[in-house]
């Protein structure tokens, strides 16, 4: 088969007050002719490189197992602004939030052929960028009707705002956390137990009533599992479209 193309496009963010790289893969057979759901990647370089997950998005359109997609990679420009934007805490992630529910959502509607409805739309993060994810469909539900977790940071500002929400049917939440990262490394944070509080949000989501999957995987924080479950995460979120 036939794999689609990656276009780098620099959008400036009022709301970031910064130029921001995107890394937009559009399929082989892109036409403007058909509708796209979207799903947005924050890590977005590192789902490329490490996820492969142009690659995994192609195939699965091919095999007829989800219906045409175009993904928005989000990359990060240095570890210390990721976490300030990505980071529950970070001085920046209340921006970030608005960058991409007011200004790259309707940019993407405006320069492609999109189904611009809550339920063509997804995101997908690993570790804080999971974290981010997460948060941004819970203060925008409407706008983004799927989310996928690799491994999310939580804590309780986290799991505060998730018992906070109210209309669990506006979005689907797909999550995964690996058995072994009770002793994760962060930059900043020094050694972190995500699986304790992964569990616990588990049994929030799951008491809150969200459509919803989980899983735990035999593995630790790292790129090794998480590449592996790329492909079933999203045939799983975007399978009925």
């Amino acid at each position: 088969m036939k794999y689609g193309k990656i276009e780098e496009v620099n959008f400036y963010s009022n709301a970031l007050n910064e130029d921001m790289q995107l890394l937009i893969h559009l399929p082989q057979q892109y036409s403007p002719l058909y509708k796209y759901s979207v799903l947005f990647a924050s890590d977005g370089k590192d789902y490329f490189q490490y996820g492969r997950i142009g690659r995994v998005v192609d195939e699965l359109v091919h095999d007829g197992e989800i219906g045409n997609m175009i993904v928005v990679g989000i990359p990060y420009k240095s570890v210390s602004e990721r976490r300030r934007m990505y980071h529950p805490d970070g001085d920046r992630h209340e921006n970030y939030i608005r960058f991409l529910a007011h200004e790259l959502v309707p940019y993407i509607d405006e320069h492609y052929p999109t189904y611009q409805i809550g339920a063509g739309r997804g995101l997908i993060g690993d570790s804080l960028a999971a974290t981010i994810s997460l948060l941004t469909a819970l203060k925008y539900p409407n706008c983004f009707g799927k989310v996928i977790l690799h491994s999310p940071f939580v804590n309780d500002s986290v799991l505060e705002k998730v018992e906070a929400h109210k209309d669990v049917s506006t979005f689907s939440i797909y999550h995964v956390i690996g058995k072994d990262e009770t002793e994760v490394k962060t930059t900043e944070d020094g050694v972190q137990d995500f699986l304790t509080p992964n569990q616990q949000l588990n049994t929030l989501i799951k008491k809150k009533g969200f459509s919803y999957f989980y899983e735990e995987f035999d593995g630790d924080h790292t790129w090794k599992h998480w590449q592996k479950d790329v492909r079933r995460s999203i045939q799983h979120s975007f399978q009925d479209e």
